[in-house]
């Protein structure tokens, strides 16, 4: 008879930015492990299309309105999804937003909207989440960054690769941080990724940009879920501080 390799237990996972692409399919993933999962999002009609989606396939997720920048509205959204559930044992950090800017045409108000929603946003949901993450189970916080917070980027705006590179230094001062409370905080760096963000780009700049995976394509946002299960697992428990690239070979170090 053949078993599990992981584990996960009735425990209760957050994935912010959770209604598309990336943050859809780690939702799915974690509800395929048997996770309860509520899925945070600003955008209503994501939500919606996301819910039916996971219900067709037998998944009954929450969903939950809100802007993970707008930090005025965070306690209160929280306490409802946890009282909703129970618990909050799992945070994934996972909503953010391109831009593709050049470095002479980045607008002080999109380096700001991309600033709030992919570092502060992160920062914010991860500190008025800690309480419930104290009183849980194996508690995890996993952060999506990227290849270019690793590395600089090759075609993103330096508002994004600032940004990321924003999430993976906060992965390694939360991990320290929250280690006496038995917290983990890992990081999940995906390259290139098949999504709609990766669209925005035009076909020239996506073969130029494919041209630099040494395994000669780009990845899938389930790929990306899978590394997110291990960081979520409660086999995970002795890493932390850890930043899990996931691009292809674009990124080695």
């Amino acid at each position: 008879m053949a078993h599990a390799v992981f584990s996960y237990g009735q425990r209760t996972a957050l994935v912010t930015g959770g209604s598309k692409n990336i943050g859809l399919a780690i939702a799915e993933k974690l509800l395929q492990a048997g996770l309860r999962v509520a899925i945070l999002s600003s955008n209503a009609e994501h939500l919606q299309a996301a819910q039916a989606q996971l219900q067709d396939k037998g998944y009954a997720p929450s969903i939950w309105h809100g802007d993970v920048a707008d930090v005025a509205q965070l306690p209160a959204l929280l306490q409802r999804i946890h009282a909703h559930h129970g618990s909050i044992d799992i945070l994934v950090n996972c909503a953010g937003i391109l831009d593709l800017s050049a470095v002479e045409d980045t607008t002080e108000a999109m380096w700001d909207r991309v600033l709030d929603v992919n570092l502060k946003g992160t920062f914010f949901v991860t500190q008025q989440c800690i309480p419930y993450l104290k009183q849980g189970s194996h508690p995890r916080i996993i952060n999506i960054a990227s290849n270019a917070g690793r590395m600089g980027g090759y075609a993103n705006a330096m508002s994004y690769t600032a940004s990321k590179g924003g999430m993976i230094s906060l992965t390694y001062g939360l991990a320290r941080r929250l280690a006496p409370f038995g917290i983990t905080v890992n990081c999940v760096a995906p390259g290139t990724i098949e999504s709609d963000m990766s669209r925005m780009r035009d076909a020239q700049t996506q073969q130029q940009l494919l041209e630099k995976f040494p395994l000669g394509r780009i990845g899938t946002s389930e790929e990306v879920a899978c590394a997110v299960c291990y960081f979520a697992s409660q086999e995970s428990g002795f890493s932390t501080g850890a930043v899990l690239d996931v691009n292809g070979g674009m990124f080695m170090g």
